[in-house]
């Protein structure tokens, strides 16, 4: 059977040909459009992680919901014992403290209302190589008055580094608190929005402006993104019971969520429509092919083979050329995704974004697998109804055929 229908598929070349074009075009689509996609998410995921959030964050209760409009009222305490105690995990990279205020700033002649961050300096730069100084440079240890404000900011306020400004806010008692900063440099995040509202000082001039001890978070940055689910399950039953709210990455960017969400959707339409676009090709082709050959079928069934023969040995024909096809069709989509990922594809800023990057294509073994058994399996089902119709057919009325 094996041996017939691989003479028969060679029959007709120019028609395997396009039916093969067909199959090996839509798996290698789905190949290409899936690594892509993938490539997106991560790139966006360690964007999000490597601009502001780290791959874990520490607060106390509450602060999460309610901290944005009264910062001071979740101060940890006891942020450095928290910090050693994390630090020791085989995981973790680095520990960070981080100061939350908001504010006025104030150039001398105009206030802006600013979202701020107290940070160690040489640890935020070492976790925010998503962040681009595009004036001056980056906040250090050693800048005990410095300031690194955001783009939008300084757009604002019409400050550029070695200016001064003054920084005024409301302490957890209620008073008034003034400090005066020297801009070191102006930076670009992903977020557009946080580059509008943020600054950042040094962790002891937060604490000095707030006049409290302690932290907001402890955020911490791990040696491998995928170690972020194991790390916050140790955590959380550790934490929870102090008073601690344990919080990843993705828990804190509902941007992130709800991009994954979109472009999942979007993928798994376009699988549907590249099975259905292989489904019609190949029926119409099958289609073609059987119902020429229904004469021979019914010579076959005349000389004592069954339907059943029959109806194996166009489905056997089918399933050849949807495993050529899906084999041609990985080879097609590898190459082309080796070669571009090797170019790269430069990609403008996504939404609510100040800075673009350079994507590639993604080869994930479950997606090329998937897109492999699609071909197949959208090859062998567009077969079932021709093969399923000339089997039935009955013997007279097909060798009619032959006349």
């Amino acid at each position: 059977m094996f041996r017939l229908a691989l003479r028969n598929i060679f029959r007709q070349k120019s028609r395997t040909a396009m039916t093969l074009a067909a199959i090996a075009f839509g798996v290698a689509g789905l190949i290409l459009s899936g690594g892509f996609i993938a490539d997106v998410l991560t790139q966006l995921g360690e964007a999000t992680i490597h601009s502001q959030l780290g791959h874990v964050q520490l607060f106390k209760k509450g602060y999460y919901e309610h901290g944005a409009r009264s910062p001071e009222k979740y101060v940890i305490d006891d942020a450095g014992e928290i910090v050693d105690f994390v630090a020791r995990m085989p995981e973790v990279d680095i520990t960070l403290q981080r100061v939350s205020f908001s504010g006025l700033l104030n150039n001398g002649k105009a206030d802006w209302a600013i979202i701020g961050e107290g940070v160690e300096p040489d640890k935020e730069n070492h976790l925010g190589t998503f962040v681009r100084v595009i004036q001056g440079r980056a906040l250090a240890d050693g800048d005990a008055d410095g300031i690194l404000i955001g783009d939008g900011v300084a757009k604002a306020l019409a400050v550029k580094p070695g200016d001064t400004v003054t920084l005024l806010l409301t302490t957890v008692d209620g008073a008034v608190n003034t400090s005066e900063f020297s801009v070191v440099g102006v930076f670009q995040s992903f977020s557009k929005d946080f580059d509008a509202r943020a600054v950042r000082i040094p962790l002891d001039a937060a604490r000095k402006l707030v006049d409290r001890a302690g932290a907001n978070s402890v955020v911490l940055l791990l040696h491998d993104t995928a170690n972020t689910s194991r790390v916050k399950d140790l955590l959380q039953p550790k934490l929870e019971g102090r008073g601690f709210d344990v919080r990843d990455w993705i828990e804190l960017s509902d941007f992130y969520a709800k991009t994954v969400e979109l472009y999942r959707n979007q993928f798994g339409v376009l699988q549907w429509i590249v099975l259905m676009m292989v489904l019609l090709s190949v029926f119409n082709t099958v289609n073609m092919s059987v119902f020429e050959r229904v004469g021979e079928f019914g010579t076959l069934m005349a000389l004592g083979n069954s339907r059943g023969y029959v109806f194996r040995l166009v489905m056997t024909e089918n399933l050849m050329l949807g495993l050529a096809g899906a084999v041609l069709g990985l080879i097609i989509g590898v190459a082309v995704a080796l070669l571009a990922s090797r170019i790269g594809i430069p990609m403008p800023p996504p939404p609510n974004s100040n800075v673009g990057y350079t994507a590639s294509i993604r080869l994930l073994p479950d997606t090329v697998l998937m897109s492999f058994l699609v071909g197949i399996a959208a090859t062998v089902a567009a077969a079932l109804i021709p093969a399923r119709r000339v089997s039935r057919t009955p013997i007279v009325d097909a060798l009619r055929y032959n006349i």
